[in-house]
């Protein structure tokens, strides 16, 4: 009966969605745990950028806030910026300007926004329906304006029309009398007309733009409208400052508007100068702030806050798939039914910080386990598998990034039997992003100071643990806790030796 119970709840690991866009919206409200005081930031009415690498729950941010301002009245709009237009086909086109293409983006972001509002308006869940819709009709006017770019030409043509009729007609009158007649004529026709060869391109207008949004503001009042920008990283590199001038100069002035967006930080660019002014969003000024989800999750620090956090993000999640499947919510304590003593925290580690992969390395580990605890040797296993079957795979295509992490590893891991190291906090290579970005490097603290130069700050990063995992035998592991005097990396020496 304990094994069959057992199973049960292993099952129930593996059952956990991966993704949050894949659970319904009471699943996500039921599930969501927040870091700290992150919740709190990102439910203020301040326009913010959330960053955040894959699988630290951004999505799951966003979708939880949604639902958090519709049950407060206010009307929300998610978008998925990889559903929007065209983004592998026309987006990607490099044969087109980045003003077509940035336009092209622009036209198709307002009309997924025009068509949410206007089945709120059709369904009569707006305040003030006809001004709404009075601003959903200027929002299309706006957003699709069209010229033709191109020559012109002016073409005349002339011809003479000649008409000649000729009938004769014969009668015969009662006085026996006889009439006759003949017609004839002649027409001339000229013609001008106008030739325009070119190709159509839309424009966007930011004033009228702007006063439409507005009008759509004041439609919706006294609700709060929110636009929900989710995958900003998924919109081609060079076209994101042309989305981010739209989100400036039509949308974050507008009163009754909060804008919150979604992005992975080192595939994200709002910002590029011109030379007297500037194209995008400038953090800080006319975003009100950037919230990072990377740094909400660093436990380092606080090995108990993980294992709080954790914990409770398990708990959230299985609950309602053992309701399903025992019709009952399950043990007490789920974490200490399902994991032998020590397995947990090592879990906890191993996931560092990130949710997708903490849910992914137990549902590994459970499928271990089968119908027995989650051991320590379960956890060992399943995170090694992941690192294989997800991580490594994605830098296996990026040459200098497997270049840098073999260094890194055979350095840091081998040689000094660590796994934490510092960098310097700027001029890092490229392929340490790279390295961030697919959660093979974790940043654990920022501005880190070695007293042997105090002139120079450095970032600390620690190595995933997939990547170091059958280096552990037994007990032994590599350490966790910075020595700063030893722990600076010198990439460039690494890479001529």
């Amino acid at each position: 009966m304990a094994q069959a119970i057992q199973l049960h709840l292993n099952q129930a690991l593996m059952r956990i969605p991966r993704r949050a866009e894949g659970a319904d919206r009471s699943t996500l409200a039921a599930t969501y745990v927040a870091a700290g005081s992150f919740s709190a930031m990102i439910n203020s009415a301040d326009h913010q950028i959330l960053f955040g690498r894959r699988g630290t729950g951004k999505t799951h941010a966003l979708l939880h806030l949604h639902d958090l301002a519709e049950r407060t009245g206010d009307i929300a709009i998610s978008l998925d910026l990889r559903t929007i237009g065209s983004t592998g086909g026309l987006y990607a086109n490099t044969a087109l300007s980045p003003a077509e293409r940035g336009t092209q983006l622009l036209v198709d972001t307002l009309e997924a926004v025009h068509d949410r509002l206007f089945a709120l308006a059709v369904d009569g869940k707006t305040a003030d329906q006809d001004t709404l819709l009075r601003g959903l009709d200027a929002l299309v006017a706006a957003a699709t304006e069209v010229e033709v770019v191109g020559e012109t030409e002016q073409e005349q043509t002339f011809g003479d029309a000649v008409e000649r009729e000729h009938s004769a007609e014969v009668s015969v009158t009662p006085r026996g009398g006889a009439k006759a007649g003949a017609r004839h004529r002649t027409s001339a026709t000229a013609s001008n007309r106008r030739k325009r060869t070119g190709v159509e391109q839309h424009r966007v207008l930011f004033g009228p733009l702007s006063r439409a949004v507005q009008t759509v503001a004041d439609g919706v009042r006294p609700a709060r409208l929110w636009l929900l920008l989710d995958e900003w990283s998924s919109v081609p590199l060079d076209l994101q400052p042309f989305l981010a001038d739209l989100l400036r100069r039509s949308v974050l002035p507008v009163r009754g508007i909060t804008v919150k967006i979604a992005a992975i930080e080192h595939r994200a660019r709002f910002f590029v100068p011109l030379e007297e002014d500037y194209l995008g969003i400038e953090v800080g000024s006319d975003a009100a702030s950037a919230v990072s989800l990377d740094d909400a999750l660093v436990f380092g620090q606080s090995p108990e806050a993980a294992q709080a956090f954790f914990r409770e993000l398990f708990g959230n999640h299985v609950r309602p798939i053992l309701t399903s499947m025992l019709r009952t919510s399950g043990p007490g304590d789920f974490v200490d039914a399902a994991f032998h003593p020590g397995a947990f925290p090592e879990l906890v580690r191993a996931a560092e910080g990130v949710p997708r992969d903490a849910i992914n390395i137990a549902a590994l580990a459970a499928q271990h386990a089968h119908g027995e605890k989650i051991a320590l040797a379960h956890v060992r296993r399943a995170a090694r598998d992941w690192y294989l079957r997800d991580k490594q795979s994605v830098i296996s295509r990026d040459d200098d990034a497997d270049r840098v992490l073999s260094l890194l590893v055979d350095e840091v891991v081998g040689r000094r039997r660590c796994r934490t190291f510092l960098l310097p906090a700027r001029d890092r290579p490229a392929a340490i992003d790279t390295l961030c970005d697919a959660r093979l490097l974790h940043i654990l603290r920022r501005g880190v100071v070695d007293p042997r130069r105090p002139g120079r700050l450095y970032d600390g990063y620690a190595i995933d643990y997939g990547c170091y995992v059958s280096l552990l035998a037994g007990d032994r592991r590599p350490a966790d806790v910075f020595a700063v005097d030893k722990a600076v990396v010198d990439l460039d020496r690494l890479g001529s030796s």
